[in-house]
């Protein structure tokens, strides 16, 4: 029988994640505000790159504890065509969260840059640097990012609405403390 709330830890992750995307979204537009050539880019490229695989960690994750606990049910009063447009956003969530990281990894390595997680381990390129790729790569990347920001805003109305007009309790399911 399906839980009435996500456990601790899904919730953990939902905010992490979110916390995550929020953080790597602002590094990159901080670096986009630093002069070309200044140190502190590279030090900002090597933060979203260990924030970038936390994020892919904490993503599998996510999708384990998914696969393993599901979701709780919708409430039985929720019309079907609104049922649909919560698993297929969801689904687009998922897909988004996982391309972005692989793409940013692959992005690391086209660019001929090793991955390091806080300097505690690095994983060195696996093929020679391939601009051209790289820059389809980064498009990819780029475009999957601002995609789950409006995939995620449509989202968050999308909860405020339930708890707020609603009131249907399927935001409360998501929120610490709740049970």
């Amino acid at each position: 029988m399906a839980s009435a709330t996500y456990t601790s830890a899904q919730k953990f992750l939902h905010w992490a994640l979110f916390a995550l995307v929020i953080l790597l979204y602002a590094l990159t537009y901080g670096e986009d505000l630093l002069p070309r050539g200044d140190p502190a880019v590279d030090a900002i490229w090597r933060l979203h790159i260990s924030f970038g695989l936390l994020l892919a960690a904490f993503v599998f994750w996510r999708v384990v504890l998914r696969g393993m606990r599901g979701a709780p049910r919708l409430p039985a009063e929720m019309p079907a065509p609104e049922r649909a447009a919560a698993k297929v956003g969801h689904f687009i969530l998922y897909a988004l969260l996982i391309a972005i990281p692989v793409l940013g990894i692959l992005l690391a390595w086209f660019r001929g840059d090793a991955l390091s997680f806080f300097g505690l381990f690095t994983v060195p390129a696996p093929f020679a640097p391939d601009r051209a790729t790289a820059r389809t790569i980064r498009e990819l990347h780029s475009l999957c990012a601002n995609g789950i920001l409006i995939v995620a805003g449509i989202h968050a109305l999308a909860a405020l609405y339930h708890h707020f007009i609603r009131r249907d309790g399927v935001m409360a399911r998501m929120l610490p403390g709740n049970r």
